[in-house]
Protein backbone atom coordinates (compact mmCIF):
# COMPACT_ATOMS: atom_id res chain seq x y z
CA UNK A 1 0.00 0.00 0.00
CA UNK A 2 1.40 3.47 -0.87
CA UNK A 3 2.64 5.58 2.02
CA UNK A 4 0.77 8.86 2.57
CA UNK A 5 3.05 11.87 2.96
CA UNK A 6 1.57 15.25 3.97
CA UNK A 7 3.00 18.65 3.03
CA UNK A 8 1.64 21.67 4.93
CA UNK A 9 1.77 24.95 2.97
CA UNK A 10 1.46 27.76 5.53
CA UNK A 11 1.17 31.22 3.96
CA UNK A 12 1.43 34.63 5.63
CA UNK A 13 -1.34 35.98 3.41
CA UNK A 14 -1.23 39.59 4.63
CA UNK A 15 2.49 40.00 3.92
CA UNK A 16 2.31 38.03 0.68
CA UNK A 17 -0.41 40.34 -0.67
CA UNK A 18 1.49 43.44 0.40
CA UNK A 19 4.80 42.23 -1.09
CA UNK A 20 3.11 40.56 -4.09
CA UNK A 21 5.20 37.43 -3.67
CA UNK A 22 5.18 34.16 -1.74
CA UNK A 23 8.97 34.23 -1.38
CA UNK A 24 9.75 34.71 2.29
CA UNK A 25 6.07 34.43 3.17
CA UNK A 26 5.58 30.67 2.83
CA UNK A 27 6.50 28.03 5.41
CA UNK A 28 6.53 24.39 4.36
CA UNK A 29 6.42 21.33 6.60
CA UNK A 30 6.12 17.60 5.97
CA UNK A 31 6.06 14.43 8.09
CA UNK A 32 9.39 13.08 6.83
CA UNK A 33 11.76 15.13 9.00
CA UNK A 34 13.20 11.99 10.66
CA UNK A 35 13.66 10.36 7.25
CA UNK A 36 15.79 13.00 5.56
CA UNK A 37 13.58 16.00 4.69
CA UNK A 38 15.41 19.32 4.85
CA UNK A 39 14.32 22.93 5.32
CA UNK A 40 11.36 22.27 7.60
CA UNK A 41 9.47 25.46 8.42
CA UNK A 42 11.03 27.46 5.59
CA UNK A 43 10.31 28.10 1.95
CA UNK A 44 13.19 25.78 0.99
CA UNK A 45 11.66 22.43 1.94
CA UNK A 46 13.10 19.35 0.26
CA UNK A 47 10.72 16.46 0.90
CA UNK A 48 12.45 13.11 1.33
CA UNK A 49 10.78 10.21 -0.44
CA UNK A 50 12.10 6.74 0.21
CA UNK A 51 11.73 4.48 -2.77
CA UNK A 52 10.22 1.18 -1.70
CA UNK A 53 11.85 -1.84 -3.38
CA UNK A 54 11.95 -5.59 -3.16
CA UNK A 55 15.33 -7.32 -2.94
CA UNK A 56 15.27 -8.09 -6.66
CA UNK A 57 15.17 -4.34 -7.43
CA UNK A 58 11.52 -4.19 -8.50
CA UNK A 59 9.34 -1.39 -7.16
CA UNK A 60 7.26 -2.45 -4.16
CA UNK A 61 4.85 0.53 -4.11
CA UNK A 62 4.68 4.15 -5.15
CA UNK A 63 4.47 7.05 -2.68
CA UNK A 64 1.59 9.51 -2.36
CA UNK A 65 1.95 13.23 -1.56
CA UNK A 66 -0.87 15.37 -0.14
CA UNK A 67 -0.69 19.20 -0.04
CA UNK A 68 -2.70 21.10 2.58
CA UNK A 69 -2.61 24.94 2.35
CA UNK A 70 -3.34 27.09 5.43
CA UNK A 71 -3.34 30.80 6.22
CA UNK A 72 -1.12 32.24 8.95
CA UNK A 73 -2.95 34.60 11.31
CA UNK A 74 -6.47 33.55 10.29
CA UNK A 75 -9.21 31.49 11.87
CA UNK A 76 -7.78 28.05 12.76
CA UNK A 77 -8.46 25.40 10.10
CA UNK A 78 -9.76 23.00 12.76
CA UNK A 79 -13.12 24.78 13.07
CA UNK A 80 -16.10 23.12 11.29
CA UNK A 81 -16.52 23.81 7.60
CA UNK A 82 -19.79 25.75 8.10
CA UNK A 83 -18.42 27.98 10.86
CA UNK A 84 -18.49 31.23 8.87
CA UNK A 85 -22.02 30.63 7.58
CA UNK A 86 -23.25 29.82 11.10
CA UNK A 87 -21.64 32.98 12.51
CA UNK A 88 -23.38 35.01 9.78
CA UNK A 89 -26.78 33.48 10.65
CA UNK A 90 -26.23 34.16 14.36
CA UNK A 91 -25.51 37.84 13.76
CA UNK A 92 -28.55 38.12 11.47
CA UNK A 93 -30.77 36.73 14.22
CA UNK A 94 -29.18 39.03 16.80
CA UNK A 95 -29.65 42.07 14.53
CA UNK A 96 -33.33 41.22 14.01
CA UNK A 97 -33.82 40.99 17.77
CA UNK A 98 -32.12 44.36 18.28
CA UNK A 99 -34.23 45.92 15.51
CA UNK A 100 -37.42 44.58 17.08
CA UNK A 101 -36.42 45.96 20.47
CA UNK A 102 -35.64 49.35 18.90
CA UNK A 103 -39.00 49.50 17.09
CA UNK A 104 -40.96 48.51 20.19
CA UNK A 105 -39.16 51.01 22.44
CA UNK A 106 -41.41 53.87 23.63
CA UNK A 107 -41.01 57.16 21.78
CA UNK A 108 -39.62 58.98 24.82
CA UNK A 109 -36.81 56.42 25.08
CA UNK A 110 -35.75 56.53 21.44
CA UNK A 111 -33.82 59.79 21.43
CA UNK A 112 -30.49 58.12 20.68
CA UNK A 113 -31.63 56.38 17.49
CA UNK A 114 -28.38 57.13 15.66
CA UNK A 115 -26.35 55.27 18.28
CA UNK A 116 -28.75 52.34 18.12
CA UNK A 117 -28.51 52.15 14.34
CA UNK A 118 -24.70 52.28 14.57
CA UNK A 119 -24.78 49.38 17.03
CA UNK A 120 -27.10 47.50 14.68
CA UNK A 121 -24.64 47.98 11.82
CA UNK A 122 -21.83 46.64 13.99
CA UNK A 123 -23.92 43.56 14.78
CA UNK A 124 -24.75 42.93 11.13
CA UNK A 125 -21.12 43.29 10.06
CA UNK A 126 -20.01 43.57 6.44
CA UNK A 127 -20.99 41.05 3.81
CA UNK A 128 -18.59 40.28 0.97
CA UNK A 129 -19.97 39.98 -2.53
CA UNK A 130 -18.84 36.92 -4.47
CA UNK A 131 -17.35 37.07 -7.96
CA UNK A 132 -16.96 34.54 -10.74
CA UNK A 133 -13.21 35.05 -10.87
CA UNK A 134 -12.50 33.53 -7.48
CA UNK A 135 -12.41 29.85 -6.55
CA UNK A 136 -12.21 30.71 -2.88
CA UNK A 137 -14.86 32.07 -0.50
CA UNK A 138 -18.50 32.40 -1.39
CA UNK A 139 -20.71 35.26 -0.15
CA UNK A 140 -19.99 35.53 3.56
CA UNK A 141 -19.47 38.17 6.21
CA UNK A 142 -16.03 39.47 7.17
CA UNK A 143 -14.62 37.94 10.35
CA UNK A 144 -11.68 38.91 12.49
CA UNK A 145 -9.01 36.40 13.54
CA UNK A 146 -11.04 35.46 16.63
CA UNK A 147 -14.04 34.47 14.53
CA UNK A 148 -16.26 37.46 15.32
CA UNK A 149 -18.23 39.25 12.62
CA UNK A 150 -16.96 42.80 12.08
CA UNK A 151 -18.14 45.91 10.28
CA UNK A 152 -15.18 46.41 7.97
CA UNK A 153 -14.01 49.95 7.22
CA UNK A 154 -10.94 49.13 5.14
CA UNK A 155 -8.46 49.34 7.99
CA UNK A 156 -9.58 46.83 10.61
CA UNK A 157 -7.71 43.54 10.94
CA UNK A 158 -9.63 40.70 9.34
CA UNK A 159 -9.26 37.00 8.72
CA UNK A 160 -8.11 35.97 5.26
CA UNK A 161 -9.58 32.97 3.46
CA UNK A 162 -7.21 29.99 3.24
CA UNK A 163 -4.91 29.85 0.20
CA UNK A 164 -6.13 27.76 -2.72
CA UNK A 165 -3.73 25.60 -4.72
CA UNK A 166 -4.89 25.83 -8.33
CA UNK A 167 -2.16 23.82 -10.08
CA UNK A 168 1.06 21.85 -9.53
CA UNK A 169 3.56 21.70 -12.37
CA UNK A 170 7.26 21.90 -13.15
CA UNK A 171 10.23 19.57 -13.58
CA UNK A 172 8.89 16.71 -11.45
CA UNK A 173 5.65 16.69 -13.46
CA UNK A 174 7.25 17.20 -16.88
CA UNK A 175 9.62 14.28 -16.29
CA UNK A 176 6.70 12.13 -15.12
CA UNK A 177 8.20 11.72 -11.67
CA UNK A 178 4.92 12.62 -10.03
CA UNK A 179 1.33 12.75 -11.23
CA UNK A 180 -0.66 15.48 -9.40
CA UNK A 181 -4.43 15.91 -9.43
CA UNK A 182 -7.13 17.62 -7.38
CA UNK A 183 -9.49 15.41 -5.43
CA UNK A 184 -12.76 15.89 -3.56
CA UNK A 185 -13.20 14.66 -0.01
CA UNK A 186 -15.79 14.95 2.80
CA UNK A 187 -12.95 16.02 5.11
CA UNK A 188 -14.15 19.07 7.09
CA UNK A 189 -10.64 20.48 7.47
CA UNK A 190 -9.61 20.54 3.80
CA UNK A 191 -12.98 22.02 2.79
CA UNK A 192 -13.68 19.20 0.37
CA UNK A 193 -10.75 19.69 -2.03
CA UNK A 194 -7.06 18.89 -1.86
CA UNK A 195 -4.14 18.22 -4.19
CA UNK A 196 -2.49 14.83 -4.20
CA UNK A 197 0.12 13.11 -6.35
CA UNK A 198 1.58 9.65 -6.81
CA UNK A 199 5.36 9.58 -7.08
CA UNK A 200 7.45 7.18 -9.15
CA UNK A 201 10.01 6.09 -6.55
CA UNK A 202 12.10 4.05 -9.02
CA UNK A 203 13.96 7.16 -10.25
CA UNK A 204 16.20 8.53 -7.47
CA UNK A 205 17.19 12.20 -7.60
CA UNK A 206 16.12 15.71 -6.63
CA UNK A 207 13.32 17.29 -8.64
CA UNK A 208 11.68 20.73 -8.44
CA UNK A 209 8.00 21.54 -8.79
CA UNK A 210 5.89 24.68 -8.64
CA UNK A 211 2.58 25.31 -6.89
CA UNK A 212 0.19 27.92 -8.30
CA UNK A 213 -1.51 29.43 -5.24
CA UNK A 214 -4.47 31.79 -5.24
CA UNK A 215 -4.82 34.28 -2.37
CA UNK A 216 -7.70 36.70 -1.81
CA UNK A 217 -7.58 40.41 -1.04
CA UNK A 218 -10.50 42.54 0.15
CA UNK A 219 -11.30 45.19 -2.45
CA UNK A 220 -13.98 47.86 -2.53
CA UNK A 221 -15.67 47.94 -5.94
CA UNK A 222 -18.79 49.97 -6.70
CA UNK A 223 -19.64 50.27 -3.03
CA UNK A 224 -19.34 46.50 -2.42
CA UNK A 225 -16.53 44.62 -0.72
CA UNK A 226 -15.29 41.68 -2.79
CA UNK A 227 -12.54 39.09 -2.51
CA UNK A 228 -10.16 39.84 -5.35
CA UNK A 229 -8.13 36.76 -6.42
CA UNK A 230 -4.35 37.17 -6.52
CA UNK A 231 -2.39 34.38 -8.22
CA UNK A 232 1.18 33.71 -7.07
CA UNK A 233 3.60 30.78 -7.31
CA UNK A 234 5.75 28.87 -4.83
CA UNK A 235 8.59 26.45 -5.63
CA UNK A 236 9.58 23.33 -3.70
CA UNK A 237 11.52 20.09 -4.18
CA UNK A 238 11.30 16.35 -3.66
CA UNK A 239 14.26 14.05 -3.21
CA UNK A 240 13.76 10.38 -4.07
CA UNK A 241 16.12 7.99 -2.33
CA UNK A 242 16.58 4.29 -3.04
CA UNK A 243 16.66 1.66 -0.36
CA UNK A 244 15.34 -1.92 -0.10
CA UNK A 245 11.99 -2.64 1.50
CA UNK A 246 12.58 -3.66 5.12
CA UNK A 247 10.60 -4.95 8.06
CA UNK A 248 9.75 -1.98 10.30
CA UNK A 249 10.28 -3.93 13.51
CA UNK A 250 13.44 -5.95 12.87
CA UNK A 251 14.95 -3.69 10.16
CA UNK A 252 15.71 -6.81 8.12
CA UNK A 253 14.48 -7.71 4.65
CA UNK A 254 11.15 -9.40 3.99
CA UNK A 255 10.80 -13.12 4.17
CA UNK A 256 9.07 -15.90 6.09
CA UNK A 257 8.38 -15.26 9.77
CA UNK A 258 10.11 -15.19 12.13
CA UNK A 259 12.61 -12.80 10.56
CA UNK A 260 15.91 -12.50 12.45
CA UNK A 261 17.26 -8.98 13.04
CA UNK A 262 19.67 -7.69 10.44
Amino acid sequence: MPQQLAIIVLVDVGNALEMKTLEGNTYLFDNMKLHGSEGQGTGELVTAIHGSYWRDGSQASEQVLNWLPYSLGSIPPTVPRGYEAERARQTDRQALAELEAMVNKPANQGADAAAQISQLQQTLGTRVKSTRRTRGPATQKILDVTGHVISYDGAAAHSYPPPVITDIYGEAVDKKIMYPAEYGSPDMVTDGWYWSATVDSTRPGTYTYTMAIQLHRLLLQGGDWTWEPVDLTCDSKIRIMSEPKRNAFTKSGLGLLPIPPA
